[in-house]
């Protein structure tokens, strides 16, 4: 199917409030549009086709990368966002390219190490502006990255660039005005980001041992309720590795379809007629049911009671941070070792140093440690 058909069939059938390709208001810098691909299929590719979403692959999302063969990746995560940003995109007739090209790319600002590297990362940056893990996917798609000598970054459609622009003020488009709600393809991708970290972390601290199954299914009431449902429908299977594992995907089913229900509910109670209409809502019109929610939210406490700040686990990242930090100071001494692209492009050294070190993966942060001569502390 040609572009041109594609975008008649998403006027025909999407929702009204669906984001439209035929509708894009462009990208910052002007582009003949593809023959066959709309401006977000194209975003897509981009981003799958980029550097930095290829270095995802060595970046930590809870355990350090190359603790274990079968631990979630930064890489792995964004691709069970888009898998499961899809399955809500299509449930509810809303636009999948966009929300396949925003879920693919939401975090490639993220530094190595997750989430306590970004904390260093900002006290580093501090009397510069900080640092900020969404507002760096920004600056990676439309500053650093590089593909033509045409524009700098990847120039992505504005829409794409408003969704990855997550927790910021959202403004149209067009006039500038304030808006409520972000577009509802962001909305999307928002909730499965969340929905896909809360079920592989249960699955990654199964298998890493740090998560006891038998034990959360006493307190956490969404993982006693996929242990029995997995149960009733597979009678006879042992309480282990494969019963741990269909409970996962049944908590992720269960998710999923409770985000299908209760949107449709509000989508169809608010009746928005454009995208613009959807964002001027008063509430969100993509999320759980309040029930379902607060399920959710005491399996969130778990984890982080029994996981995220579990000392097996934290002491490696302390370790893995403690040596980025020392990288980050040597690399601000010798600013000549910061690679020339990234000097470009920034408005001070630490800025410099900042979007070096954010690129890196775990394992380049060891490679360049040894080449500047940093040892760590143990």
């Amino acid at each position: 199917m040609e572009r041109v058909a594609k975008e008649v069939w998403e006027e025909r059938l999407l929702h009204p409030a669906a984001s439209k390709a035929g509708e894009s208001r462009g990208r910052e810098h002007p582009e003949a549009p593809d023959p066959c691909r709309t401006c977000w299929e194209r975003d897509r590719d981009r981003v799958v086709h980029c550097s930095a979403f290829r270095r995802q692959a060595g970046k930590t999302q809870v355990f350090v990368s190359g603790v274990g063969d079968h631990q979630r990746t930064r890489l792995t995560h964004s691709l069970e966002v888009q898998q499961v940003s899809r399955s809500l995109a299509a449930a509810l007739d809303l636009n999948e390219p966009l929300c396949e090209a925003v879920a693919l790319a939401h975090d490639l600002g993220h530094p190595p190490y997750g989430h306590a590297a970004e904390e260093l990362l900002d006290e580093k940056t501090r009397e510069v502006g900080g640092f900020d893990h969404n507002l760096q996917t920004v600056r990676v798609v439309r500053v650093l990255e590089s593909r033509s000598p045409d524009y700098p970054g990847l120039n992505l459609t504005r829409e794409t660039l408003a969704c990855l622009a997550k927790h910021q003020e959202v403004v149209d488009l067009d006039s500038g005005a304030r808006l409520r709600q972000p577009l509802l393809e962001a909305q999307v991708v928002d909730l499965a980001d969340s929905t896909a970290y809360h079920y592989h972390d249960v699955d990654d601290g199964i298998r890493a041992g740090v998560l006891d199954p038998e034990a959360m299914a006493r307190e956490v009431e969404l993982w006693a309720e996929a242990v029995e449902r997995v149960a009733r429908r597979h009678p006879g299977l042992e309480r282990g590795r494969l019963m741990w594992k269909r409970a996962v995907n049944e908590m992720l089913g269960m998710a999923i379809a409770d985000v299908t229900e209760e949107s449709a509910r509000r989508l169809a109670a608010a009746a928005p007629a454009s995208p613009r209409a959807a964002q001027e809502a008063e509430e969100r019109l993509i999320g759980h049911s309040p029930a379902f929610r607060s399920r959710v939210a005491r399996l969130h406490r778990y984890l982080y009671d029994e996981m995220y700040f579990r000392e097996s686990v934290r002491w490696q990242v302390r370790r893995a941070v403690e040596l980025l930090g020392k990288v980050f100071d040597a690399l601000a001494e010798r600013p000549d070792r910061v690679p020339p692209h990234f000097r470009e492009h920034a408005d001070s050294t630490l800025r410099a140093v900042c979007d070096y070190v954010q690129g890196m993966t775990d394992r380049y942060v060891e490679r360049i440690a040894r080449e500047l001569g940093v040892l760590p502390a143990y």
